[in-house]
């Protein structure tokens, strides 16, 4: 009789990939959660129970085809996994790091809702594409006709990384403009390393660049260049401004002094901890 690969959720518990010591932690800023070994990401993922209406994929904002992918990691498709996933999915190795899971996938999981424990979808998720980055099975960006059609970008957070991305593979010419001098947005400056390590999001950068997106960093729209004279180079803008600006307290004491916000704190600490700039700001406290 072949061997039962899916529905384990009754006699496999949810276990999550373990996390590094303190001891360890404490010395660095890297992620906190080591990575699934081969075995456990296909014990994990078998315990998908493949039923008849994903609420996983429908609550996933880009209904990623969750249940087909986890059913190919437990049968050791590793590479088709990564096909499947990728398909509906820029960056599905970052989503797989940062995404509200919780409240998403992994919280509409119908296992979850029966009392045995969701899925950890985020944790293979993340596992697949590792995977996928460290046996070369991710390829460059190379569109099989290049397009005359020019598209600017204002803003290489994820939205406008994401939209770059799909239109080089359409053989779109795209620029994306921005005023910090490392793409990414949040990903890069927002998220501490601890969640994202930062040549997580470089690694893609580099392969957008290398696939023909041109980057213009360090360039503040209106100041540097103005919307029109964008508008004129391209036959369409897209506007991917992201969320930097911060939502200010409500609160009693809410305008003392020395207060940080945090959006700042973790632009300079993102900037000295993980990439060694030099930020007088940090380092001064």
């Amino acid at each position: 009789m072949a061997k039962q690969q899916m529905l384990k959720f009754v006699t496999v518990e949810r276990e999550t990939p373990e996390k590094r010591g303190a001891a360890a932690r404490k010395s660095d800023f890297d992620e906190i959660y080591a990575e699934y070994a081969e075995t456990k990401a296909e014990e994990q993922a078998g315990r998908c129970s493949q039923c008849g209406v994903p609420y996983c994929q429908t609550h996933c904002p880009l209904h990623n085809n969750i249940p087909d992918w986890l059913r190919l990691t437990a049968t050791g498709r590793l590479r088709e996994a990564y096909e499947i996933s990728q398909a509906t999915n820029t960056f599905p190795e970052i989503c797989g790091r940062i995404c509200p899971q919780d409240r998403l996938c992994e919280g509409n999981c119908v296992i979850e809702q029966s009392g045995h424990g969701t899925v950890t979808i985020g944790a293979v998720e993340k596992y697949i594409t590792d995977t996928a980055w460290d046996e070369g099975w991710v390829q460059p960006i190379n569109p099989a006709q290049e397009r005359s059609e020019s598209v600017g970008i204002i803003g290489a957070g994820p939205g406008g990384l994401a939209a770059a991305d799909m239109l080089r593979r359409a053989g779109v010419q795209v620029t994306v403009y921005d005023r910090y001098d490392r793409a990414g947005g949040l990903m890069t400056y927002g998220i501490p390393g601890f969640k994202l390590e930062k040549p997580i999001v470089m690694r893609r950068n580099e392969q957008l660049e290398q696939g023909g997106v041109r980057f213009v960093m360090n360039c503040n729209v209106r100041d540097d260049i103005s919307f029109e004279e964008i508008r004129a180079q391209h036959d369409a803008v897209i506007l991917a401004t992201g969320v930097y600006k911060s939502r200010d307290l409500d609160a009693p004491g809410s305008d003392a002094g020395g207060l940080v916000r945090a959006i700042d704190y973790l632009t300079a600490s993102n900037r000295a901890v993980n990439f060694g700039d030099d930020v007088p700001a940090f380092t001064n406290g």
